[in-house]
């Protein structure tokens, strides 16, 4: 058994040994065993691909490659560089949180751990993935079940904001097929066999003409699932909705794939079209980072805040990888684990806040420290993670970012890095705001002076995204040299068809 399906097939087993559980404690010992076995999966896999890469200067290591389809060319085809390797570690850290985080979800809990374990089964496929229908596939899986599990689990509009999420995202998919399948009937312009396989794809010179068509295309398929601005609407509103496991998946994980895509396809795949769109997705991009920054400072639930907080740091990552420079990509894929680590922590904290208190408006809350001093102080952190302080996750991926971006002489690309720039004022704004009106203060209702106290599975859910958070911050440069050199020859694919 290759080292990398078992990141698929665990998650299915999984899934079968809970559609024969009975009961609330069986579906969570189960969830949690399952997911212990995939976190344990990604360091083994990480210790693995340091030996390997010491030996191996292959672009993707662990390959494996099994027809699937064979009258269209369509292979199983997996491998994983330090890029994929990272954001599988941050997977499972994630999945295994939401599940102790929803310890004690009593609503159909064996339904809702098995749909949790199916989109992070389209996770963790769609991150090993290196033949374009195989990553599609695992994509579709991933999506799909958030319908459920906020149109069921979730509060509020639950079903407007479930069906909302689904029709963009849908229809986000169908430009991305159309751009997919672009690919694909180009990816004989030489002269060979049509493929889906990336790393054959790339060897390929597409045409300009069809790189300037298919790149829009497979760019917002993908970025639609970043909140790339304006088509963002349907995360703050999915984001308020979904129930607490399920934002921190949605955002520390599922949202990455916008990103990850964009890089590994778009970006790689059609430079010639990137180069020529650049212009134009800077400005929805630089946009975004600057509308979520004032969205977030606008709201006063706690959710709204972290969403479109989300929408803003995503922007960055969008931002980054249009700069098409090595510093900037490198920038973009630490701005992606750096913000799965931190919000997925936000949406816990902000759930344990709301279950205790039953509201999430600042304006209703205050004096949390003196009565939340476990739950008060993480969320110290956590915002000061998010506002980029040295010493944290957010300060490095933000730093690669823009001195990466800054590096382009024109004009054009440094305005639009000095207004991208100017969100981390308007963050830390925000940020500063929620603490002292939440935190600080007199306790506003005396109600909250007998809350329940933290729980155990609570304290381990925030551990595991907080070490790798605060790690990430204190030393960075194991981390960031192994994407960085990942980076490399991905970037330098990019020139070579320039």
């Amino acid at each position: 058994m290759d080292i990398l399906s078992l990141f698929v097939i665990v998650p299915v087993l999984t899934v079968i040994a809970l559609v024969f559980s009975k009961g609330l404690k069986q579906a969570r010992i189960i969830s949690m065993i399952g997911s212990f076995i995939q976190l344990g999966m990604a360091i083994n896999l990480l210790f693995a691909y340091f030996r390997e890469r010491a030996i191996n200067k292959s672009v993707m290591l662990f390959t494996q490659d099994t027809v699937w389809f064979k009258n269209f060319n369509v292979h199983y085809a997996i491998g994983v560089d330090g890029i994929s390797t990272a954001l599988l570690l941050l997977t499972s850290i994630v999945v295994l949180a939401g599940v102790f985080i929803s310890w004690k979800t009593d609503d159909l809990p064996k339904e809702f751990f098995v749909s949790l374990l199916v989109l992070a089964t389209g996770v963790y496929g769609f991150f090993i993935s290196i033949d374009l229908f195989t990553m599609f596939v695992f994509y579709e899986i991933a999506v799909i079940p958030m319908y459920l599990l906020i149109g069921i689990w979730g509060s509020g509009p639950k079903e407007y904001s479930a069906m909302k999420l689904t029709l963009m995202l849908m229809g986000a998919s169908a430009v991305l097929l159309v751009g997919v399948l672009g690919i694909y009937f180009n990816s004989n312009a030489d002269g060979g066999v049509l493929t889906f396989n990336i790393l054959e794809i790339s060897k390929v010179h597409i045409p300009f003409e069809a790189q300037k068509l298919f790149f829009p295309l497979t760019f917002i398929g993908f970025a639609v699932l970043g909140a790339l601005f304006p088509f963002h609407t349907w995360s703050p509103d999915g984001h308020a909705s979904a129930p607490t496991a399920v934002s921190m998946l949605h955002a520390g994980v599922l949202m990455k794939l916008g990103g990850y895509g964009v890089f590994r396809i778009a970006m790689f795949l059609l430079p010639l079209g990137a180069i020529e769109w650049s212009w134009f997705f800077i400005i929805l991009s630089a946009t975004g980072v600057i509308y979520g920054a004032f969205g977030a400072l606008k709201q006063t639930d706690l959710k709204y805040i972290n969403a479109y907080s989300s929408v803003s740091h995503l922007g960055m990552v969008l931002f980054a990888l249009l700069m098409l420079n090595k510093t900037a990509w490198n920038g973009a894929i630490l701005q992606s684990l750096s913000h799965g680590f931190m919000t997925a922590l936000f949406f816990a904290l902000i759930g344990m806040i709301y279950g205790r208190t039953h509201t999430r408006d600042i304006t209703k809350l205050g004096g949390l420290l003196k009565v939340m001093p476990f739950i008060s102080v993480i969320y110290v952190i956590a915002g000061l993670a998010s506002l980029g302080l040295p010493g944290f996750s957010g300060f490095i991926a933000e730093m690669n970012i823009f001195v990466g971006a800054f590096q382009h002489e024109e004009m054009f690309y440094r305005v639009a890095t000095i207004i991208s720039v100017s969100a981390i004022v308007v963050t830390a704004v925000y940020i500063l705001r929620v603490l002292g009106i939440m935190l600080m203060g007199e306790v506003k209702n005396e109600e909250f002076l007998d809350l329940p106290k933290v729980t155990w599975f609570e304290v381990t859910g925030i551990m595991l995204l907080l070490i790798p958070m605060i790690g990430m911050g204190v030393a960075p440069l194991w981390l960031s040299n192994m994407t960085m050199d990942s980076v490399g020859p991905f970037i330098q694919g990019v020139l070579n068809h320039l």
